[in-house]
């Protein structure tokens, strides 16, 4: 077969002096500008872009006289309302502090608000003679409560009307004059004679508080006396241990 000869043009490159091509140009489009629309709503002025009238507009602030929140110096103080009464606690702790006349009527009401503070106050004493008995003593204190609870229901049988709460109220309150023994064993020489004669003393204060209160606030406690002032004893013989060891 023969060639085929093809005809192709010559190509010519310009390198420098050749006739410029102008390209068009595209027209510059102007830059987004975003339309702000009047708000409507007259309680929103701070998206309003017109300074004056949003100044003008402003509300004043609100005034605080007068009675539109409520008088505070009419409601109760923070301690009643909690159910703690402080003058009925005084009135408690210092009719506790004549052992031959304890005053009944003043116990009907019973709370755990002053046993806790006499409680706390045993253990700070206990503290400033080196012995730390915060948790020994709120434990001894619930389980002798409780002993006490079932000592005395047992013997009163299904007439005894005493109840834990107000069990506790009363070997609480009778604590008094252990702490007033745990105060004073700090300045008397320790496991002297002086120290048993006073921890005597008060064992025989805090049992005949206690157990003349038990009997006349709870009945049928009359006829077991001697049974509950021996149940009493032993309680607050563990606490006057504590502050002669």
């Amino acid at each position: 077969m023969g060639s085929r000869e093809f005809n192709v043009p010559p190509m010519e490159f310009h390198t420098g002096g050749g006739i410029p091509v102008s390209q068009p140009r595209r027209p510059s489009n102007p830059p987004f500008q975003p339309q702000m629309r009047p708000v409507n709503n007259p309680n929103l002025q701070f998206m309003s872009f017109d300074v004056g009238s949003a100044s003008s507009s402003f509300a004043p602030p609100p005034s605080y006289r007068g009675n539109s929140f409520g008088a505070f110096e009419d409601e109760p103080p923070l301690l009643e309302e909690l159910g703690i009464n402080t003058r009925l606690i005084t009135k408690k702790t210092l009719n506790l502090l004549n052992p031959f006349r304890v005053n009944p009527n003043l116990h009907e009401n019973a709370d755990l608000s002053g046993p806790f503070l006499f409680c706390i106050a045993f253990g700070l004493c206990q503290l400033l003679a080196g012995k730390l008995h915060f948790g020994v003593i709120l434990g001894w204190m619930t389980v002798a409560s409780l002993f006490l609870y079932f000592v005395f229901n047992m013997l009163a049988g299904r007439n005894g009307n005493l109840d834990l709460y107000r069990c506790l109220s009363l070997v609480g309150y009778c604590m008094l004059p252990m702490v007033i023994f745990s105060a004073s064993a700090l300045f008397i020489p320790p496991q002297g004679l002086v120290m048993f004669v006073m921890a005597a003393l008060t064992v025989l204060w805090c049992t005949r508080a206690c157990s003349s209160l038990l009997i006349v606030l709870a009945s049928h406690g009359d006829e077991h006396r001697g049974l509950v002032a021996y149940a009493c004893s032993l309680i607050y013989m563990l606490f006057s241990l504590l502050v002669i060891f």
